[in-house]
């Protein structure tokens, strides 16, 4: 990462000088709690699914993505202890320490307590200058000086983070140490979100210089306001490209997703490897994340970096787009399992 966080992207881009695979990053929301939205979680986690156990499982989901030449990976203060898991790795792995960039978020709070049922709420999101203070010390008093983009979770339009002075300067504190000071977004309405990110400002520099937001092919509303992201310079992230299993093989089953199937089924790969192919061939797309559970699904996630997709082969795909406030209303009614 470079020491100055307004520089521009291509100056913090991880997939710089290396293989393909580290435009491919790594997110630890599927692995760091017991509890999730992904589809399929019965299948694809122990069957104990204690503290030890995930663990294991996180760290495997390291060595493999990081032998593999992924460079980036996500994590954030509500995914129960995958920040703890991911700080442990590196302890371990002094060299790849030094060479992957490293995302963590804040803005939520864990509070399922190692749960999956009988849990009233898994997170609580607050965006104050209160939590924004405890949670970063959280973070350093794990990461370390590892931290190299912290970025506001889940924001939307009507969100404190855009307009509170007082957590403007305390984010912008943060940068003049050199970390990358940005926000997720989520929602239907991310693009005017994205917007309204690109034009706060402090002491006359702009404050957010990384963007996480939601894209896939059934989601794409976002992709101008990502678009004049990229163009301005900031990092953009995708997230959520498999749209929480949807477009994994064993549930891409539907008419909506006939053009994904027939696609990896030309191309002699999987559903789940040609969907976030599509999402790499974004230009605007500096990293996409894998949300693997499995190092099975790993492994088929990263055949994505061996799949070119031509525009041609991309036009079909484009019908597979959900209008984005039905899309969203299905993601709010996934259970965390």
């Amino acid at each position: 990462m470079p020491t100055d966080p307004a520089a521009p992207a291509d100056a913090a881009r991880p997939h710089a000088a290396r293989p393909h695979a580290a435009r491919l990053g790594l997110g630890t929301a599927a692995v760091g709690r017991p509890g999730y939205i992904t589809l399929g979680r019965a299948d694809d986690l122990p069957a104990e699914r204690t503290v030890e156990a995930l663990r294991e499982r996180t760290h495997a989901l390291f060595d493999a993505a990081y032998g593999a030449g992924v460079r980036y990976l996500d994590t954030a203060r509500s995914y129960g202890r995958a920040e703890e898991f991911l700080a442990q790795w590196l302890a371990a792995h002094p060299e790849a320490a030094a060479e992957v960039t490293v995302g963590s978020k804040w803005g939520y709070t864990y509070t399922a307590d190692w749960r999956t049922s009988g849990v009233a709420a898994h997170e609580v999101k607050e965006h104050s200058t209160a939590v924004y203070d405890r949670q970063i010390r959280e973070t350093r008093a794990l990461l370390g000086p590892h931290l190299d983009v912290y970025l506001v979770h889940s924001v939307t339009a009507d969100s404190p983070a855009l307009t509170d002075p007082a957590l403007h300067r305390r984010l912008a504190a943060l940068a003049a140490e050199g970390v990358r000071v940005g926000l997720s977004t989520s929602g239907p309405a991310q693009a005017d979100t994205i917007r309204q990110a690109l034009a706060v400002t402090v002491d006359g520099r702009p404050l957010f210089t990384a963007v996480q937001a939601t894209w896939n092919l059934l989601e794409t509303s976002a992709a101008p306001a990502l678009a004049e992201a990229h163009r301005s310079g900031r990092l953009v992230v995708v997230k959520e490209a498999m749209a929480n299993g949807r477009l994994a093989g064993r549930n891409a089953t539907g008419p909506d997703t006939a053009p994904l199937r027939t696609l990896a089924t030309r191309t002699a790969t999987a559903p789940d490897a040609v969907a976030l192919a599509a999402a790499a061939a974004q230009p605007w797309a500096d990293v996409v994340l894998s949300g693997a559970a499995t190092l099975d699904q790993l492994t088929s996630n990263l055949t994505a970096a061996e799949v070119v997709l031509t525009p041609d082969d991309l036009t079909p795909l484009t019908t597979m787009a959900e209008p984005a406030d039905t899309y969203w209303r299905t993601r709010a009614s996934l259970p965390w399992a």
